[in-house]
C-alpha cells in the first residue's frame, strides 16, 4: 500500500487528518509482526468479523439520523445563522440550537450565556481569600456543544487558531485553551443570535485586524 491508496482509504472513512498520511504509513510498515499462532489469529478474525456485523447496521442508523438532523436544521429559522459560524457543521449546529432554544430573553447578556455553558469560571472571595475555579454547575450539553464547535473552528478560522495558540502559549492545557476559545466564540454566537444575523467575518473586528496584519 502506498501513500495515495492509504489517503484514498482514509478519505472514504472520514479520517480526522490529525496525522499525515506518510507518518501513518510508516507506522504500519514498522509495526512489530504478530507472535500469535494460526488458531489465535483465526479467532481474532472471527471476533473482528462479528463486530463488523454488529456495527454496520448501527453506522447506517447513525447516518440516517444525521441526514434527518441536517434536513430539520435546514428548516429551522436559526439554522443558517448557526451554520454561518466557522466549521459549525450540521450535527454540531443542531446541538447548539437545541440548547439555545428560541427565547432570546433567556440569556440577557453573553456573560449569562457563557455561564450557562460552563465557559465562565466561578470566583470565590472571602476576606483576603480570592480564588477562580472551574464552573461545574452548568448546562453540560451546551458546554459540550460549544467546546466541540470551538475545537472545530480553530481549523477553519485564523482568528480562532490564534486565540487557541495564545492560550497554549500561556501554559494552558488543551481543554482549558478550548474553553477559552469557546468563551470567545460564545460572544460572537450570542451577538449573532440576538441580532438574528449570520456571522460576517468582515464585521468581526478582531478577525479583520488579524487579516490586515
Amino acid at each position: 500500500m502506498g501513500e495515495k491508496r492509504l489517503a484514498q482509504f482514509l478519505g472514504q472513512h472520514a479520517y480526522c487528518g490529525r496525522r499525515p498520511v506518510g507518518e501513518l504509513l510508516a507506522r504500519l510498515r514498522t509495526a512489530p509482526a504478530s507472535q500469535v499462532g494460526e488458531a489465535e489469529a483465526e479467532a481474532s478474525g472471527d471476533l473482528v468479523r462479528a463486530l463488523v456485523a454488529v456495527l454496520t447496521p448501527l453506522v447506517g442508523q447513525v447516518q440516517h439520523l444525521s441526514a434527518a438532523v441536517t434536513a430539520a436544521l435546514a428548516q429551522h429559522p436559526d439554522g443558517p445563522l448557526v451554520q454561518s459560524l466557522p466549521r459549525s457543521g450540521a450535527v454540531n449546529a443542531a446541538q447548539i440550537l437545541a440548547e439555545l432554544g428560541d427565547d432570546r430573553a433567556r440569556f440577557p447578556s453573553d456573560e449569562h450565556f457563557a455561564a450557562e455553558g460552563g465557559l465562565a469560571p466561578v470566583t470565590h472571595a472571602s476576606g483576603q481569600h480570592h480564588a477562580v475555579v472551574f464552573r461545574w454547575a452548568c448546562n453540560k450539553r451546551l458546554r459540550r456543544a460549544l467546546t466541540t464547535f470551538a475545537d472545530n473552528s480553530r481549523h477553519a478560522s485564523r482568528w480562532a487558531a490564534l486565540v487557541y495558540q495564545r492560550a497554549r502559549g500561556r501554559g494552558c492545557r488543551h481543554q482549558h485553551a478550548i474553553r477559552i476559545l469557546a468563551r470567545a466564540g460564545a460572544r460572537i454566537l450570542w451577538r449573532c443570535w440576538q441580532d438574528r444575523a449570520p456571522y460576517d467575518v468582515t464585521r468581526h473586528r478582531a478577525a479583520q485586524a488579524l487579516a490586515a496584519a
